[in-house]
């Protein structure tokens, strides 16, 4: 059926009206000439949309303007040459540089027009089915353009959206063009071909010349390719000598695996077309056909990408993310303990450590807690008979080792393995991203962690083998922690607040093996020994290159790296009440300060520089001091907490000066012990010397008169090394683990894709990369971001690995590799990377050329396998009828062609006639017409002169 306009005698004045006052709001009034239309501007242009809401009855209507966002030429000059001239629109009718665009919207590909308004209901399940209501909206939308005086063209849809059938007018001083459509399911046979389609143009102009003015003709045919059977998928084969293998893309624990599980390229488009014929020099009926798509002068190929491939890194961090939304503990997860028997057994896994100390014939640094635990398990199991382990043992045994290498060396277990990122400078890339994404150094043991357990979640077990590791790992924290082993693969150093809060952890446990190591080796010495021995050794201590290096730009003695790693460490800390022994008096009394200077100086570093004490003129030493005690961020933060909460009463700021003054008071205490009899002055010398020469004591005359003559390894403990980051460890739940691993997977899966994507060189995927670690900054940042924002950041990171994974696939089709050339390969390589980043890619030489005869390949070979294919099955009786009964287009498309019959077959006939009568001013006449297995549609733009109507 084709729409036209009909005979209506009732108009709605509302409904114009509305769309009129729309019309002069975006001042859509009168003839607006633009430039001329230059090549592929529909595709590269940028296209803008205004839309508005307007109401038919209790109908509603959405009204959008749509148009291609140009400069506004100079009309300076041309006043009376636009008065008569022919709208815009109507002149793009026979513009041909620019059809069958590849991305635009439907009305733009079937009438190449650069601005138009479309008025649709509002709702998508609304339709205009009737015939009298289209007729009545067309007839309302012709009264507002003839009353408004615009120019551009205004389109109704009918019937059902997904039809996307339109019908509309534009207006032009004594001219109008009327768009018409036409949709069919079933295409009819006399139609199918360039002969039958002209029939129906000629018929439907109406032109009274004789003979016809020659119609231009646009073809274009599209050819689609699914079968890459001859082409194998360039997905790497599995590490047969891995940890884990027998899995596609399986690699050793450490490492990331990469790539789609299937071919993210389902298929290839092959568009020939002849932009510029003739009516009688091409002839295309139902018996014969000049079209043949080797000898097209352009073709154009774009591809098809399956839809959401199955990518391993992808499918590795989604499915470590997924569990941070569990909710059970390691318990629940393992169910009762591991190493608990039915009610009736019980062994204590401390029994195990207990056993790491017995003599045995092989040195201690050869056992391992895992073994210990292994024992007691396999007992358990001998007399259950029962297999429980989520890990195997040679899989746990590879982690363990693979985190904690240091268990197979031949040396003993001292175990410390700075991170080489220490010595990365600021502007290194490696050592800002682990920064931005507050995660982990590259080569740590947290990051090392994390990897393994997204790699055992993946392969064996999932939440169940991730509780299992972690179990094991809290077990080996254990066994180090008692027996002064430090932990490998952590920096030296307090906690690092730039990296993750496990990460931390992590380095707190060693500083409390560290520290409890240096305590329990200083036990072998005597307060007295320790008091000699810094004595003997203050004028040598004073001359120390090494200390006057490490000191010469600090006002104190207190440094972790000098202190931790002399050989002055902490005896075993004496009570509050305990005096010191070998005084003999007291420091507290009144009066006291006489004997006090007759006490001998203790623990002093060396001398500072030309300083003296202001009363006895005698030089002033650095004395030995604790360090202060290393915090973690949630340490930190608990601390301002409480702080705050103390308020700003008297009583309030009180307590709070007592709580923060406990490392000056320790620090005073030192002091007094290397200068017996000193005064509040010289400590304030010695602790800010900005202070003291600006008279300021800062509060400290209350921590001076309780301060004892202490040195620093006698007293109280600042820092408390105790099980308490142990618990912290063993308490995880399986959630909270990977919330505090997931920042580390998440950088390693840049640090992959970033890897990949330097083998490819893909200019879009360089830029995607960059947004993603600029979003992943911003978002892993803070604690406990949203789970919609992670998610986004996985499917950022999964649709890159996709787009590689599609280069790589196209690589290997085109045989990119196998050029000898390197003009040829470069060539290919431009190609591939066109066809990813834009939506159709013109090939150089069509048929021709280099990349067009691998296509013209991929079609013939694609063809002999189909053609086997037929010859070798049986035929049944229903598809015989059906092949004698096909289209006589396809049988003749099919005959001793290297390509199959077209998938879609899209034509644009195009003449400039007088209608209605031969006098009438020659206009612009287009019909548009498209093929396809399922579709027929014409889309045609009738001009005529409307001046002696």
């Amino acid at each position: 059926i084709i729409f036209s306009q009909g005979n209506i005698f009732f108009f709605p004045p509302r409904f114009i009206s509305k769309v009129e006052e729309v019309l002069n709001d975006w001042k859509l009034i009168g003839n607006s000439l633009g430039k001329p239309l230059e090549k592929g501007i529909f595709t590269s242009g940028i296209w803008e949309e205004k839309s508005d809401e307007i109401s038919f009855a209790d109908f509603k209507f959405s009204i959008t303007h749509h148009f291609l966002v140009q400069e506004s030429s100079d009309k300076e000059g041309k006043e009376e040459l636009l008065e008569d001239a022919i709208p815009q629109s109507m002149q793009d009718l026979l513009c041909m540089n620019n059809d069958f665009p590849p991305r635009a919207h439907c009305l733009v590909r079937w009438y190449g027009l650069r601005e138009f308004v479309v008025i649709a209901p509002a709702a998508n399940n609304d339709a205009v089915l009737s015939e009298s209501k289209c007729n009545l909206l067309l007839s309302s939308v012709s009264i507002a353009l003839g009353n408004t005086g615009c120019q551009v063209p205004l389109f109704v849809q009918i019937h059902h959206k997904w039809r996307r059938m339109y019908v509309g007018e534009c207006q032009g001083p004594g001219v109008r063009t009327d768009f018409e459509m036409v949709h069919l399911r079933k295409v009819p046979n006399q139609y199918t071909h360039l002969s039958g389609l002209l029939d129906i143009f000629k018929s439907k102009i109406g032109c009274p010349l004789t003979p016809l003015p020659p119609v231009s003709i646009a073809i274009r045919f599209t050819y689609v390719l699914q079968d890459w059977l001859q082409y194998f998928w360039p997905q790497q084969p599995p590490d047969l000598d891995a940890i884990i293998g027998g899995e596609v893309g399986g690699l050793e624990f450490g490492k990331l695996p990469f790539g789609a599980c299937e071919d993210p390229i389902s298929e290839l488009h092959l568009a020939t077309t002849w932009p510029h014929l003739t009516e009688g020099i091409i002839v295309d009926n139902d018996v014969y056909s000049d079209l043949d798509p080797i000898q097209a002068p352009h073709w154009s190929v774009r591809v098809r990408k399956a839809d959401n491939p199955q990518c391993l890194l992808g499918d590795f961090v989604t499915e470590f993310f997924k569990i941070c939304r569990r909710k059970e503990s390691t318990d629940e997860i393992l169910g009762r303990s591991t190493f608990e028997e039915d009610g009736r057994e019980t062994v204590d896994i401390t029994h195990a450590l207990s056993k790491l100390t017995e003599p045995a014939p092989v040195p201690i640094h050869k056992l391992s807690v895992t073994n210990m635990v292994h024992s007691a398990k396999k007992k358990i199991r001998k007399h259950r008979g029962v297999e429980e382990s989520p890990l195997n043992n040679d899989v746990l045994n590879a982690i363990l080792l693979f985190l904690f290498p240091d268990a197979a060396s031949d040396k003993p277990l001292d175990g410390f393995t700075s991170t080489g990122n220490n010595n990365l400078s600021s502007d290194n890339e490696e050592y800002n991203l682990y920064n931005q994404f507050k995660s982990a150094p590259s080569d740590s043991l947290t990051y090392k962690l994390a990897l393994c357990l997204c790699m055992i979640n993946f392969y064996h077990g999932g939440v169940k083998g991730v509780a299992h590791l972690w179990q094991e790992f809290v077990l080996e924290m254990r066994f180090r922690w008692e027996n002064n082993f430090l932990i490998p693969g952590l920096a030296n150093g307090i906690p690092d607040l730039r990296c993750c809060l496990l990460h931390q952890k992590l380095q707190m446990l060693n500083c409390c093996i560290e520290r409890k190591r240096a305590r329990d080796e200083g036990k072998k010495s005597s307060v007295s020994d320790y008091a000699s021995s810094t004595s003997a050794g203050d004028s040598g201590k004073a001359g120390d290159a090494s200390g006057q290096d490490h000191l010469k730009d600090t006002d104190k003695g207190k440094s972790w790296d000098s202190w931790s790693d002399s050989e002055e460490e902490y005896f075993e800390c004496l009570s509050d009440t305990e005096e010191l022994k070998g005084n003999g008096q007291e420091s507290g009394k009144k009066g006291g300060a006489k004997e006090l200077s007759n006490l001998k100086p203790e623990g002093r570093l060396h001398q500072h520089g030309k300083l003296t004490l202001l009363h006895t003129g005698e030089p002033l030493y650095i004395p030995v001091t604790q360090e202060p005690a290393p915090m973690t961020e949630d340490l930190l933060e608990e601390q301002s907490e409480v702080l705050a909460k103390l308020g700003t009463s008297a009583e309030g700021a009180h307590l709070r000066a007592r709580m923060q003054s406990a490392c000056l008071l320790s620090d005073m205490e030192s002091f007094k012990a290397a200068h017996p009899g000193c005064v509040l002055e010289e400590i304030v010398k010695w602790d800010s010397p900005r202070d003291y020469a600006m008279g300021v004591l800062k509060g400290e005359v209350e921590s001076c008169e309780t301060a004892k003559p202490a040195p620093a390894p006698p007293q109280r403990r600042i820092f408390e090394d105790t099980r308490e980051v142990l618990h912290y460890l063993a308490v995880q739940k399986p959630a909270d683990l990977a919330r505090h691993l997931l920042p580390c997977v998440i950088h390693a899966a840049v640090l992959k894709v970033k890897e990949e994507e330097t083998l490819e060189n893909i200019a879009s995927v360089k830029k995607i990369i960059k947004q993603i670690i600029s979003h992943s900054s911003k978002v892993l940042r803070f604690p406990n971001p949203e789970d919609k924002k992670l998610e986004e950041i996985i499917h950022q990171i999964t649709n890159v690995e996709a787009t590689i994974a599609r280069a790589r696939s196209l690589k290997a089709k085109f045989g990119t590799e196998k050029c000898e050339q390197e003009e040829e390969r470069e060539e290919l390589e431009r190609f591939v990377s066109c066809l990813l980043e834009e939506p159709e890619v013109s090939v150089i030489g069509a048929g021709r050329g280099h990349a067009g005869s691998i296509i013209h390949k991929l079609f013939v070979n694609a063809q002999r396998l189909t053609e086997s294919s037929d010859e070798a099955a049986s035929m049944a009786p229903v598809e015989e009828e059906l092949k004698r009964t096909s289209s006589s287009e396809e049988r003749r498309q099919n005959s001793g062609s290297d390509f199959p019959a077209p998938a879609g077959r899209e034509l644009i006939l195009r003449t400039t006639v007088p209608r209605p009568a031969p006098y009438s001013k020659a206009l612009p006449q287009r019909m548009y017409s498209v093929l396809t297995k399922e579709d027929f549609r014409l889309a045609g733009a009738f001009s005529a002169d409307t001046s002696f109507f």
